[in-house]
C-alpha cells in the first residue's frame, strides 16, 4: 500500500514533483508520496511523506481522503493507493529530497503535464471529476 497527497494552493493547484534517481518513473511528475512503513497507518504515512519530500507538516484533520487506486502494470507489483488532499498545512513546500526529486512546481489539475505518472494523472482527473472515490488502473 501507499499513499499520496494532493496539496492544493489558494488558486487550486496541485504540487507535483518531478521523480529522479529512484528507479521508478524517473523524470516523470508525480506528487508528494510513498509506501507505508509497518505498523504505519495511511494518514500517519501521509504526514510523514509530506514533511519528508516537501518539508510541510499536516495535521490528521488537515488531510481529506479523495480517491484510492487499485493499480497494476507490466512488470511492476499490484498497488493499492490511498489519496489525501489538503488545502492548508505548515510551512512553505520545498524541494527537500533533491537526491529523488529534480524539482517541483505548482499545476493546474486540469491541465496536468504529459509526463505525469499516468495513475497518478488518473486519480486526479477523477478527483476534480467528483465521480468515484475507488477505481482500478491498468487491469485488463
Amino acid at each position: 500500500m501507499d499513499v499520496h497527497v494532493l496539496l492544493l494552493d489558494a488558486e487550486g493547484r496541485v504540487l507535483l514533483m518531478e521523480r529522479a534517481n529512484t528507479g521508478y518513473a524517473d523524470g516523470r511528475a508525480g506528487v508528494p508520496s510513498g509506501h507505508l512503513e509497518r505498523g504505519e497507518s495511511v494518514l500517519a504515512a501521509a504526514i510523514r511523506e509530506a514533511e519528508e519530500e516537501v518539508a510541510v507538516r499536516l495535521r490528521p484533520d488537515d488531510l481529506r481522503f479523495v480517491h484510492v487506486s487499485h493499480r497494476s502494470g507490466p512488470g511492476e507489483e499490484d498497488r493499492v493507493g490511498f489519496f489525501f488532499a489538503a488545502a492548508r498545512w505548515d510551512g512553505e513546500p520545498v524541494n527537500n529530497e533533491p537526491e529523488k526529486c529534480a524539482g517541483i512546481w505548482w499545476s493546474d489539475p486540469d491541465d496536468l503535464p504529459a509526463s505525469t505518472v499516468d495513475y497518478i494523472a488518473d486519480a486526479i482527473r477523477r478527483v476534480r471529476r467528483d465521480s468515484e472515490a475507488f477505481s482500478v488502473y491498468g487491469w485488463d
